[in-house]
């Protein structure tokens, strides 16, 4: 890793700083002050991932309860949020300035595979952490060759794995089609598939239909799976694409059965969408507590999450799942942040966010939790399968090992 004038700096100032407190660091760090640490977060505001950009609301809205309880280890958290469009030369030009101009301590809760990638490199360079990208990607959870870099999602290639188990449990002939965004967010899943189905993928998968994201519609995918003769379709698919899928099988009428990522299973806006009837059956892995779900009305979490939804962000919408994400995520950077201690660097953070061990954030489901090794950045020990009934989720049997 190249050592910049930032990080040596840094260095320095921690020398300087034993024996003579926290001032003296925080003098010397990039992003901290005596009184606020900086972060930053891109988001697709605009674009045609726009539906995800409601996680960098969430993150707002989050640690603005954080600093009214006081903020973390006397410092108030400020994030500072850019729009990207989902674009990775809007992620670089706007990560430049996060870093060159805003001087922001770390990033944090990026959305998307492609841009995350893209700026990968350059926070690297400038010893900027890239903490959990909003991403399931293998190239988030390199700790030898991207050591700054965390997933903030469950691996895409391990939930797909776990969809093709439960397809050779339940049908163990049939005929799957994989629908997939033509990128590393997409091809994870296609890769999961054939491993998880081992020997019998080249049996069982009739065909392979990709995307790409400024396609204006998939309409001509969905005929051509259809054709092949799928009756089982596991889909790596963003929430806009899902809807317009879909809505197309609906009206061909073509009920196969669905397995989708998870990142695009919510009721809102994904399947609202669609049309609720059209969703019905479909079937996902979760790792969070689903706010419509009945099974929580009384849950404790779930009334504290409404709570800080209603008083903290009231103009966001409580069916977005995106919106759980953002707080659970939220609770984990400041629970890292806070375990750092008062003397926070770069390098303490990381060394702290490797420490984590079975931490289970407010909302995350039940036997599910978090662990980050300094050789295992994949934190997601367990996810829940799940089918929607029309209106809400039902769980289907027990959280399943990801290991």
């Amino acid at each position: 890793m190249k050592i910049t004038r930032r990080f040596c700096a840094g260095v320095i100032g921690l020398s300087v700083a034993i024996g003579v407190g926290g001032a003296a660091v925080a003098a010397s760090v990039p992003g901290v002050s005596d009184t606020e640490i900086r972060l930053g977060t891109l988001q697709p505001l605009s674009g045609p991932a726009s539906a995800y950009g409601v996680l960098g609301y969430a993150f707002e809205a989050y640690f603005a309860k954080v600093n009214d309880e006081g903020g973390v280890n006397g410092r108030k958290i400020r994030v500072l949020l850019r729009d990207d469009a989902l674009s990775p030369p809007k992620a670089v030009e706007q990560t430049r300035k996060l870093v060159e101009q805003d001087d922001i301590f770390a990033l944090f809760g990026q959305s998307g595979t492609p841009t995350g990638m893209a700026i990968q490199k350059y926070l690297h360079v400038k010893g900027i952490p890239q903490l959990f990208v909003m991403s399931g990607s293998h190239v988030f959870q390199e700790p030898k060759s991207a050591p700054l870099s965390m997933p903030g999602l469950p691996t895409y290639y391990g939930e797909a794995r776990l969809y093709a188990k439960a397809i050779l449990q339940a049908n163990p002939d049939a005929r799957i089609g994989v629908f997939y965004q033509n990128d590393d967010f997409g091809k994870d899943y296609l890769r999961g598939v054939q491993i998880g189905l081992g020997d019998k993928a080249d049996k069982m998968i009739v065909a392979k239909e990709s995307y790409e994201l400024t396609d204006p519609t998939v309409d001509s995918k969905i005929l051509a799976l259809k054709a092949s003769g799928a009756d089982t379709l596991i889909m790596g698919s963003y929430s806009k694409q899902t809807s317009q899928a879909l809505q197309k099988m609906g009206a061909m009428g073509w009920k196969p059965k669905i397995y989708l990522s998870y990142i695009a299973a919510s009721v809102n806006p994904t399947f609202k969408n669609a049309g609720l009837e059209n969703a019905r059956g479909v079937v996902t892995a979760a790792v969070l507590k689903d706010p419509t779900d009945a099974r929580w009305k009384d849950d404790p979490e779930t009334l504290a999450w409404k709570a800080w939804m209603d008083k903290y962000y009231p103009r966001g919408d409580q069916t977005n799942g995106s919106n759980v994400f953002g707080y659970v995520i939220g609770d984990l950077i400041r629970n890292i942040v806070e375990k750092t201690g008062k003397d926070v660097t770069q390098e303490r953070l990381m060394a702290t966010a490797k420490q984590v061990r079975d931490y289970r954030p407010p909302m995350m489901l039940p036997d599910v939790s978090l662990t980050i090794t300094p050789d295992n950045y994949s934190m997601y020990n367990k996810m829940q399968l799940q089918e929607f009934d029309g209106t809400v989720w039902r769980a289907i049997g027990k959280p399943i090992s990801t290991h």
